[in-house]
């Protein structure tokens, strides 16, 4: 029985993306036991998925501003504690970061990431026990697989299963008919798909008998957010969720059009109808990737005009069946 070790700690869609790798183990050796090493705040991602035994919260962003604290150093060793509780056959380190070695260090088992030419920062693969070569042109998805692939010596010969599953959400602050959600935010100006659009869509899709949810992380994005609600039938701004709770918000929708942002890709990764809109990335290598419909338009410095994703957003729509 094998016991691996996934070290994949942030960001949202990063986590998302490293999903697949979980099923592809598990289809390999079914008996495995699996844990993964999380940011506190994504843990509830990969607890998503039945196949991860053990969800290990680490808090590095909090604690690296609280070395002056008593309670963080305990934090630390209660993590140290239940991370070196188990002694694993392979150690997966998909981030290819330095900190993320580290962690691999501390836990006990063989080393696994991409080699010096394949991960972020390209020293941190010197200290693994086997380093894989891994085109960057692929995507991020299977550059995730083949970090398990290349441990173990299997072939990637399906599609990725994200294999999560959630319970749709009951909140009163949910539409009372069937709705969409229009994911407008994103963490850069580049990201951004103009509000006009945004709006043009939503009412669209209102007369298509969805009304619109429109979910915002910061106090900029909540003012946006209120500006479209304002002009849009039946609209609503959501309250800040949990992620836990986030995915049962996602699944309740018909409909997800969103930027490149982990929300976007936690939607197609929940068997979403999904449509994913890039304007500073790269909508090939970084496709939102699903069970439903999906599909991405766009690239650096040339998103995708209001027409593509508006025709998108009928076939994703027609793939769905009536609302």
């Amino acid at each position: 029985m094998l016991k691996i070790l996934l070290v994949k700690m942030s960001s949202m869609g990063d986590l998302v993306h490293n999903l697949p790798l979980v099923s592809d183990l598990l289809a390999y050796a079914p008996d495995a036991k699996i844990d993964w090493v999380a940011e506190e705040a994504y843990a509830p991602i990969p607890a998503l998925h039945p196949g991860v035994r053990r969800v290990l919260p680490v808090a590095w962003r909090r604690w690296r501003k609280q070395l002056g604290h008593a309670a963080a150093w305990r934090e630390m060793g209660e993590f140290r504690a239940a991370l070196q509780a188990e002694r694993y056959d392979l150690i997966l380190d998909t981030q290819g970061l330095w900190k993320s070695l580290a962690i691999g260090k501390l836990a006990h088992g063989r080393i696994v990431g991409g080699d010096r030419h394949s991960i972020k920062e390209g020293g941190a693969a010197l200290f693994y026990d086997q380093a894989l070569p891994i085109a960057w042109s692929r995507h991020v998805i299977d550059r995730c697989r083949a970090v398990g692939a290349g441990a173990l010596g299997y072939a990637i010969d399906t599609p990725p299963r994200f294999n999560i599953r959630a319970e749709p959400l009951v909140a009163d602050w949910l539409p009372g008919g069937p709705y969409c959600v229009l994911m407008h935010a994103a963490s850069r100006p580049e990201k951004l798909w103009p509000e006009a659009h945004w709006a043009a869509l939503g009412r669209h899709l209102a007369e298509r008998g969805l009304a619109a949810a429109l979910p915002w992380g910061s106090l900029e994005e909540r003012a946006r957010a209120e500006r479209l609600a304002a002009a849009l039938p039946g609209a609503v701004v959501p309250p800040l969720m949990t992620l836990d709770v986030a995915a049962r918000f996602l699944v309740g929708a018909k409909l997800v059009v969103g930027l490149d942002t982990g929300f976007t890709h936690f939607a197609a990764a929940l068997a979403r109808p999904t449509v994913g809109i890039f304007c500073d990335s790269d909508g090939a290598q970084a496709a939102v990737h699903g069970d439903a419909y999906c599909r991405s338009f766009g690239r650096k410095g040339a998103p995708p005009d209001y027409p593509t994703v508006l025709a998108a957003v009928g076939e994703a729509l027609a793939s769905a069946g009536p609302t």
